[in-house]
């Protein structure tokens, strides 16, 4: 078997492959300066018609800044770092709650998922923890000590009317609810999201070293079944985002620079009252987002967590649209609050807008087939650049999800074709979120279908 850094090198190999392979055929390298034709736009197709494609071409370049953070996440830090190992003794550790916030409408897998996290974090010898239940619907947990369910009440509300999953989150840290001291930790966690052994140990070694009060760490989508195997290879893209982006301004920078994901966050009692999830209706949609912008503003630092979760992709594409289209919504309104200052989200709001133009800068792979026009040379590479990372963001984000000696190489191998053929698919999902973001009602929060056995049933 390979050892973490064999497996690295690889990776970088196939990386610049890729990125050397879609530069030469896209002419970002260009070898043969006679086999491109040059066209004299302006007198061929006209001014405006000349401006407007000069336009989309340049829009590409908003997806510059994140395209570099995974760039650089993915090469410069180990890619497939061994098994997380404890620097400390889990009995030392501070207490931890492990909090999962539900609707209530999946029962049984909060049920199920409850017990086999419990077992997980007994396994790995953390003996100092509860988990916490918040659901707005009784799920009827059994009494356990190690078990805690709130409901929240139907009366409740926060002061800015907070609503969705920052209300519940916002209604645990009341003073009558709230049995946390500050100095404890927080594991956030989405009701279908399963712990390993090693994502506890990551986060033992994170809340021992103390440094910083908020972290996250790596989710992938391909564990156990796999319900739908579109929606499971168009996610890998997210956990190469994870490894690159996520991990790069986390260990580097220690801020969130693009903001941070809604599970597998880790957070000091303290800092998460004083930062608060009451944030009103705009923070309401993308509630781990206004989060972690409102952090950031505060002066508060993150880091990366070693260790991966287990989750499932959406069920269904139209699930996957909806989730798509609710990000793209809470992500608009936090970038347009007027309660995190402009530095603090330069980045998300380049990132958002590269999404929000989607549909137009997707429009060169067509117009620059139809209409080709010159650029400078330093343009056309960056854009094949920007094409051969986003290609491999697919291709990785298999090799990472999938195991080999699980699923056998003919099989991981048509995994990686998968994935690779899925970016038309999800191109297509991405351009309809963001016109239906855009002219959909803003402030709805959207719950896809979590519980597999419902599926199954029907």
């Amino acid at each position: 078997m390979m050892n973490s850094t064999t497996k690295h090198l690889l990776h970088c190999t196939l990386l610049f492959t890729v990125i050397i392979t879609c530069e030469v055929f896209s002419g970002g390298i260009k070898i043969d300066e006679n086999s491109f034709t040059i066209v004299d736009p302006w007198t061929e197709y006209g001014q405006l018609a000349t401006v407007l494609l000069y336009l989309l071409r340049f829009l590409t370049l908003l997806t510059l800044p994140q395209v570099l953070f995974n760039f650089c996440g993915l090469v410069f830090y180990n890619a497939f770092p061994e098994k997380v190992v404890l620097k400390g003794s889990p009995l030392l550790a501070p207490f931890i709650c492990i909090r999962v916030v539900t609707r209530g409408d999946f029962p049984e897998l909060v049920k199920m998922n409850v017990l086999r996290n419990i077992n997980t974090c007994l396994d790995t010898g953390l003996e100092n923890f509860l988990i916490e239940v918040v659901t707005d619907k009784a799920v009827h947990l059994a009494q356990h000590r190690r078990i805690r369910e709130i409901v929240v009440p139907k009366e409740y509300k926060t002061r800015t009317g907070a609503l969705f999953k920052s209300r519940a989150l916002q209604y645990c840290l009341e003073d009558t609810v709230n049995v946390l001291n500050d100095n404890d930790w927080i594991v956030h966690l989405d009701e279908e999201t399963l712990l390993t052994e090693n994502s506890v140990r990551g986060i033992i070694n994170f809340v021992l070293d103390g440094k910083h009060p908020f972290g996250q760490g790596l989710i992938t989508y391909a564990n156990e079944n796999v319900v739908n195997w579109l929606t499971t290879l168009a996610d890998s893209f997210r956990v190469s985002d994870d490894m690159g982006k996520l991990r790069l301004q986390f260990k580097l920078f220690h801020k969130p620079l693009f903001s941070w994901k809604g599970s597998y966050v880790v957070t000091q009692v303290g800092a998460e009252r004083s930062v608060s999830f009451d944030n009103g209706i705009d923070g309401s949609v993308a509630e781990d987002c206004f989060f972690a912008m409102r952090a950031f503003s505060q002066g508060y630092t993150f880091n990366f967590i070693e260790g991966e979760m287990y989750e499932k992709s959406p069920f269904t594409l139209l699930d996957l649209l909806q989730q798509r289209k609710r990000w793209l919504q809470g992500i608009l309104l936090v970038v347009h609050s007027k309660m995190i200052p402009f530095k603090h989200k330069l980045l998300l709001g380049i990132s958002v807008y590269s999404w929000v133009t989607m549909p137009l800068s997707t429009s060169n792979i067509i117009f620059a087939g139809l209409y080709p026009i010159p650029c400078p040379n330093l343009v056309d590479f960056v854009c094949a650049f920007i094409a051969a990372i986003n290609i491999y963001m697919y291709v990785f984000g298999v090799i990472k999800s999938f195991s080999l000696y699980r699923f056998g190489l003919l099989k991981f191998l048509a995994c990686v074709l998968g994935a690779v053929c899925t970016i038309p698919v999800n191109v297509v999902i991405e351009n309809v979120a963001v016109i239906w973001g855009l002219v959909g009602k803003k402030h709805k929060f959207y719950v896809v279908q979590k519980d597999v056995r419902v599926l199954e049933t029907v």
